[in-house]
């Protein structure tokens, strides 16, 4: 039976009246992205920082390779934080350094392909050589996320906890960052990711939504979107069908020329739309709308 990699067991975290995660399970093996989904606020940063052993549980158990979390344990790890954990007065080669000698080298762990590649990507090619002389916090953006991700992979971690790794990056950056996660989860090691991009979802091999800090669904992106079903409108003025729909209380989403309606019945929606020259018909629902729902629900 293939190793669970970190686990969290009825996990529960309170501050003071205010409860962040409320009994949540998850657990990720070798060669998982497991995707963590919710808004701000709906527990994600909270629970990985307890899946670390930096904040304290308050309820419930977290397992790293087996055990409660240790600084031995999280040797095996590699953290992304949403700040991305880079100094920003050294340079990318001075972080890289700090770090491996932090970790003591490659861990020779299953991942060790990935780390050791992405070690050497960041002294080597483009983006990164051309910036090798400057300080980290004179780097663009998509640049220094990138140089995080060659220090969060220099020691061959075993697990990856990624929180909001592409944050305010462009498309075409964020598309090689998930290159490197999923090249990291091939080579072997875990991953849990979290994201609001449902584009990111869905390179995802599994996805939990968080929502006021529970689990409100939890499987693949197919397994979470279901049978569910979306109202299109097809109207002749789609800005007064948009205005009669708002003002019944249904939220619509406009796509094109045409309104997407989730979570509601065709019959309803054109009940609303009455006089006004529509269509209705019903469409499979994204995973994007069906993530809107869960989070409205929870």
């Amino acid at each position: 039976m293939a190793e669970i990699l970190a686990e969290c067991a009825g996990v529960r975290r309170v501050f003071g009246r205010f409860t962040a995660v409320d009994g949540v399970d998850l657990a990720v093996g070798p060669g998982e992205v497991v995707g963590l989904l919710g808004g701000n606020g709906a527990g994600k940063t909270t629970l990985i920082r307890m899946l670390l052993g930096l904040l304290p549980v308050s309820a419930g158990e977290v397992r790293l390779f087996g055990r409660p979390p240790s600084r031995a344990s999280r040797r095996r790890v590699g953290y992304l934080p949403q700040g991305l954990g880079l100094y920003d007065d050294l340079t990318i080669a001075e972080n890289l350094a700090f770090s491996r000698a932090v970790f003591g080298g490659a861990s020779g762990g299953a991942s060790g392909g990935a780390g050791g590649g992405a070690g050497g990507a960041a002294a080597g090619p483009d983006p990164l050589r051309r910036y090798a002389g400057l300080s980290v916090r004179d780097l663009p953006l998509g640049v220094a996320r990138r140089a995080a991700f060659a220090q969060v992979l220099a020691h061959a971690p075993d697990l990856l906890l990624l929180d909001e790794p592409t944050s305010g990056v462009d498309p075409l950056a964020r598309a090689r960052l998930w290159e490197t996660i999923s090249q990291a989860a091939g080579d072997g090691a875990g991953a849990i990711v979290t994201t609001h991009h449902m584009e990111e979802a869905e390179e995802c091999t599994r996805l939990v939504v968080l929502a006021a800090g529970r689990v409100v669904a939890a499987g693949t992106a197919a397994q979470i979107t279901g049978q569910a079903r979306t109202a299109v409108v097809r109207a002749a003025d789609w800005a007064a069908a948009l205005r009669r729909l708002e003002a019944a209380g249904l939220r619509a989403v406009l796509a094109g020329t045409l309104l997407r309606v989730p979570g509601r019945p065709a019959a309803e929606v054109a009940a609303v739309l009455a006089d006004l020259p529509a269509r209705v018909s019903t469409e499979p629902a994204t995973l994007e709308e069906c993530f809107f729902e869960l989070a409205a629900a929870g």
